[in-house]
């Protein structure tokens, strides 16, 4: 009896929140399916000095149901990732270098600007790094930026092990761990907030002669 009690106690607290996501889909205009992609486009690793630099175009469409919570004050984080692996045939990959970077994009009603804050941890963490903020007038702008890896620095060459090549794996995903829990349950099997990608590539570090 006891262990019955305990199950029915752990199952409503799931079901009111499924009842109010869904009245959070209403209220913010959450349609049931959309067409989605994302691509990487312009994907490129280079060796400069000693540095590992990565650029990349990602190439995706807004879904309405994301431009919805963003004009409503719902913030949107944006995750890309590098990691550097030498290839090992007899085993898996060694993992040499991960780094990540967070891109929080936001609406200012009272300002009518769009707001992109990039650290390189989660939310509003700036202990892995500096953070870089940017203020745009359009949501096509702040966009843009976002879609946008300039020469992002994702190793240092003597940190690594001298091998002639390494496999560099990119990806970009919208971080639906951030988003408050309603939301996070509601995206869950939606194509709307289904927006990531990948590339991956081997590459030679060796340095220009």
């Amino acid at each position: 009896m006891v262990f019955i009690t305990r199950c029915c106690r752990r199952e409503w607290p799931e079901k009111a929140l499924r009842a109010l996501c869904l009245g959070w889909m209403v209220l913010f205009g959450v349609p049931a399916q959309a067409d989605t992609a994302t691509d990487i486009l312009q994907y490129q690793v280079e060796r400069v000095d000693d540095e590992v630099l990565l650029s990349a175009q990602i190439a995706f469409e807004l879904p309405s149901a994301v431009e919805e919570a963003l004009l409503k004050g719902i913030p949107m984080f944006f995750v890309t990732e590098a990691e550097v692996l030498r290839e090992r045939w007899y085993w898996s990959d060694k993992k040499l270098s991960v780094v990540e970077r967070h891109i929080r994009l936001a609406y200012q009603p009272l300002m009518r600007r769009w707001r992109i804050n990039v650290t390189a941890g989660p939310g509003r963490d700036t202990s892995l790094g500096l953070a870089l903020t940017q203020n745009y007038e359009s949501l096509a702008d702040a966009l843009a930026a976002v879609k946008r890896v300039s020469r992002w620095k994702i190793a240092d060459v003597p940190d690594l092990d001298g091998s002639p090549k390494y496999r560099v794996n990119f990806s970009f995903s919208l971080d639906l761990s951030q988003l408050p829990r309603p939301f996070q349950i509601g995206a869950l099997g939606q194509s709307d907030w289904d927006i990531a990608a990948t590339a991956s590539s081997v590459v030679s570090l060796a340095p220009f002669k």
